[in-house]
């Protein structure tokens, strides 16, 4: 195979012995892009060469040639510094074409390319054109190193030699030959090596070509000094590819689908499977084809692909998603182009699934529909109609739409599908009334979301009639205009008759008397009559009122029948009150301040407000009274605009002080109507911004000296109580902290030791001597006493133990030390109470209950026994565990 694009793969045939003169064999063709004659050939066979003109043949003679013959002629160009390469294949003569090649006669083919390397590279000389003095000499041509080809996966043994490395000057001179490059001391290292002395070039172990196709090393001659001696050379190695690797597809199952009632020829996916071998070689050139088909419906061979790309297509019509929704496809990729007694193979799976089309037109199950619903109501389901559908459910193709076509011109229903059964709820969207239509006859058609597929036709069983009966129910009174609007002017008196608000009742087949009752009537201002519904007044009409919205008063009756069940209907009546002039005017503001000298700005702006509406408010008139007179000599009114008056001081200078100024306001009814009001107007100093001042607006709020006084008095004694406080709290303080002890004594609840009178004698005798219970009032008897045993619980004389002292001013954090230091002296003194000493009782009596205690004596001998002391209670469990237990104590 030529590894660029000029070169040819050539046959030749050989007779059984070629004799020794040189024989031709084949001719080799090259032609390059420049139209150059200047080629020069080289084979890597010695025993074969090619002439300057192409012509390949034997430079020795080959006898006993039973097999083919193969080897690598390169072209080379002499001014062109690129390779070409071709395969010459020689076959025995009397065979009219090549040797077929199987897996066995590759591999001794490519044994024979292994062995047949050309044995001895030698460095190129040059030699120069010229006389025997100084003339120029012809340079001869340089020879082309061929490239050594070495098949993968060798078996060895190893290392190989592969060729002999030698230079002309090793007669004269010690060579030393060495290789570099990659492959040799670069990485991957160690694979080629070279004899230093003899130039025997090894490879040292087998080749993946899959791993490295080629390496390009340089031979190197130096003498024994290391200079060189001739040029480095360039050798290329060609690793020769062996089908060694299975085609690996890139998915172990391919998921692939196509529609159904889809045409012959119509894409339904690709496979691809990859070899690593080399690809321009059959070794890595995969085919394709089918192995099997799952299930054979409705033919074994529904499918195919195309061998080279991997491309399955449709080849047969049929395709039906209700009889098979799914195929599964064994797929076998094979290499050495499909070859299957020498090709490697591999197998995938494609599942390949038959999408729906809309190739089914639903059918409903029934021809006829019928269903009942109670007049006036909404939202309620008449009836399901039920389909049927061969499609691929709760798709478009599936889905069912149901359309009224005839029999609902009012639009009372409309026919929702149900999400999970697909069936059509029939439901009222609009009431429907008995005394108008008893009965309504639809007709449905049922489609499906998406349009039937080509050449496809509608079934008659799409469509279906609906029967649906009214049902009479008794219906609630209804008043003819809700709400309805009446005009009135307010004030009216009580017991007027307003309107007659009447209901009809829609049950025209039934006779039923309606009466009347009032349901809302904020005010309490109406009356409805119970049997024709006239409404009259309770109390006047105000329009000022609370109550009224807008000059609208609004009351709720209802009107209810005497069916069964009963039912009723309520009905607004809205009395738009027309305004009278029945509110005075009333002053604002009630209260202001000027300034006790007269001002530019020292005025007061006053209005009014009205609750009646227009004509009956402003504009308004603003008067002072004649009397009192002083009214009008201090004060003066003058008119801003309709609405707004302006009230001023007439004289230059009025004393500090309140003032109530009375003013009669007027509106603009018909009557009028006035009001005396009263503002409250505070004179006062001012500064020059014409504020009042803090000391005149004390005086001018009307406080005199004696009112003043008794507010100072009053924060004294505030002063002093908390003065007083404060002294105290201190004092307490300091009493708290000179005391010695943490609590006063007369709050000690500690335990102390009380001496109590005599209580009398024992049950029966009480002959004895009860000071010898008693504490003793001093030691001296018991110093004087002889020794023997001691009948009182007495002190010993000793020294006092020294308890701590508690600081004066102790810290919190120390008051628990203390305690717990005090404790401990506590118990580690002899003499604090209880003393230690032996009592003992006097014979108090024969009749005692109390027992003998008597055999209570203290032994040192371990034979004596304290069971007993368990059977005693639990008030003897302590003793009886630590006397009793036997030998375990």
């Amino acid at each position: 195979d030529l590894r660029t694009p000029h070169g040819v793969n050539l046959a030749g045939l050989l007779s059984n012995s070629v004799p020794p003169s040189p024989l031709s064999v084949s001719a080799v063709k090259f032609e390059d892009c420049q139209r150059s004659r200047e080629v020069g050939f080289v084979t890597n066979d010695p025993n074969f060469s090619v002439r300057p003109d192409g012509t390949v043949y034997a430079e020795q003679e080959v006898a006993n040639l039973s097999e083919p013959v193969q080897f690598m002629v390169t072209a080379r160009g002499l001014h062109d510094p690129h390779i070409w390469e071709t395969t010459v294949k020689l076959a025995l003569a009397g065979h009219p074409h090549p040797l077929a090649l199987t897996k066995v006669g590759i591999e001794e083919m490519l044994s024979r390319v292994w062995e047949s390397q050309p044995r001895v590279i030698k460095f190129p000389r040059k030699h120069q054109r010229g006389s025997s003095a100084n003339g120029l000499r012809r340079q001869k041509r340089d020879w082309v190193i061929p490239p050594i080809n070495v098949p993968e996966n060798s078996r060895g043994p190893f290392p190989h030699m592969l060729v002999r490395i030698r230079s002309d000057q090793d007669k004269d001179v010690g060579i030393r030959y060495s290789i570099t490059g990659a492959g040799a001391d670069q990485p991957p290292s160690g694979i080629y090596n070279i004899d230093p002395i003899s130039g025997n070039m090894f490879v040292t172990q087998p080749l993946d070509r899959e791993e490295r196709a080629s390496f390009h090393l340089r031979a190197h001659a130096v003498d024994m000094n290391g200079n060189q001696v001739e040029n480095p050379i360039d050798l290329y190695i060609y690793v020769i590819d062996m089908n060694d690797n299975r085609p690996e597809f890139q998915n172990q199952v391919y998921n692939g689908s196509v529609a159904e009632g889809s045409k012959p020829g119509s894409s339904v996916m690709q496979v691809t499977a990859t070899d690593s071998d080399d690809s321009t070689t059959a070794n890595g050139m995969v085919r394709y084809r089918i192995l099997s088909q799952t299930p054979h419906s409705p033919i074994p061979n529904m499918f195919t692909i195309n061998s080279e790309t991997g491309d399955i297509v449709t080849v047969a019509a049929g395709l039906d998603r209700e009889k098979v929704s799914q195929y599964t496809i064994i797929v076998q990729a094979t290499d050495m182009e499909g070859n299957l007694n020498f090709g490697l193979s591999n197998t995938a799976t494609a599942l390949i699934s038959i999408t729906d089309i809309n190739d089914n037109p639903p059918e409903l199950t029934v021809r006829t529909f019928s269903g009942e619903v109670p007049e006036n109501k909404v939202n309620v389901v008449v009836t399901n109609l039920t389909v049927v559908d061969r499609d691929q459910p709760h798709s478009p193709n599936w889905n069912a739409v149901y359309r009224i076509v005839s029999g609902d011109p009012s639009g009372h229903f409309t026919i929702r599908t149900n999400p999970i059964t697909n069936e059509g709820m029939l439901t009222v969207v609009k009431p429907v009334d008995f005394e108008m239509n008893r009965a309504f006859m639809l007709t449905v058609v049922v489609s499906n979301q998406a349009h039937l597929a080509s050449g496809i036709q509608s079934s008659l069983q799409s469509t279906a009639g609906v029967t649906i009966s009214v049902q009479d129910v008794n219906e609630p009174p209804v008043f003819p205009v809700n709400p309805k609007m009446i005009r009135f002017e307010e004030g009216v008196p009580a017991g007027t008759t307003l309107t007659v608000f009447a209901a009809q009742d829609p049950d025209h087949f039934i006779h039923q008397i309606v009466r009347y009752s009032k349901l809302s009537d904020p005010a309490n201002w109406l009356r409805i009559n119970r049997t024709n519904g006239q409404i009259t007044t309770m109390a006047l009409l105000d329009r000022e009122s609370m109550y009224v919205r807008n000059n609208v008063y609004e009351a709720t009756f209802l009107a209810f029948d005497n069916g069964s069940p009963q039912a009723s209907g309520t009905g607004t009546l809205q009395i738009y009150l027309i305004d009278v002039n029945d509110n005075a005017p009333v002053l604002i503001p009630r209260e202001a301040q000027v300034c006790e000298r007269a001002r530019p700005n020292s005025r007061i702006n006053i209005t009014a407000s009205d609750a009646d509406a227009d004509p009956n408010v402003g504009p308004f008139v603003f008067e002072l009274p004649s009397f009192p007179a002083s009214v009008r000599r201090n004060w003066t009114i003058s008119r801003l605009s309709g609405d707004y008056a302006q009230l001023r001081l007439r004289i230059p200078f009025l004393e500090a002080n309140v003032y109530e100024i009375p003013i009669t306001v007027s509106d603009s009814g018909n009557p009028p109507l006035s009001n005396r009001s009263v503002i409250r107007v505070k004179v006062c100093p001012c500064d020059d911004n014409g504020d009042c001042s803090a000391t005149g607006a004390v005086a001018a709020a009307g406080l005199g000296t004696g009112a003043i006084i008794a507010i100072l008095i009053c924060i004294i004694i505030l002063l002093s109580m908390v003065l007083l406080f404060v002294v105290w709290m201190k004092r307490r303080e300091k009493e708290r902290q000179a005391k010695p002890l943490l609590i006063d004594p007369e709050d000690d609840v500690r335990d102390n030791i009380l001496k109590y009178d005599e209580e009398g004698g024992g049950e029966e005798d009480q002959d004895y001597d009860l000071s010898q219970l008693q504490q003793p009032e001093s030691l001296d008897h018991i110093i004087n006493k002889p020794s023997g045993v001691r009948r009182v619980d007495e002190r010993p004389v000793i020294a006092e133990s020294q308890y701590p002292v508690r600081p004066s001013l102790p810290h919190p954090g120390d008051i628990g030390d203390f305690i717990n230091d005090g404790l401990r002296a506590a118990d580690n003194d002899p003499t604090a109470p209880p003393y230690d000493s032996l009592l003992v009782f006097d014979y108090e009596g024969s009749g005692s209950t109390a027992g003998s205690v008597s055999s209570l004596n203290s032994t040192s001998s371990g034979d004596q026994d304290y069971d007993y002391l368990n059977d005693w209670g639990p008030r003897f469990k302590k003793l009886a565990d630590l006397y009793g237990g036997g030998d375990d104590d």
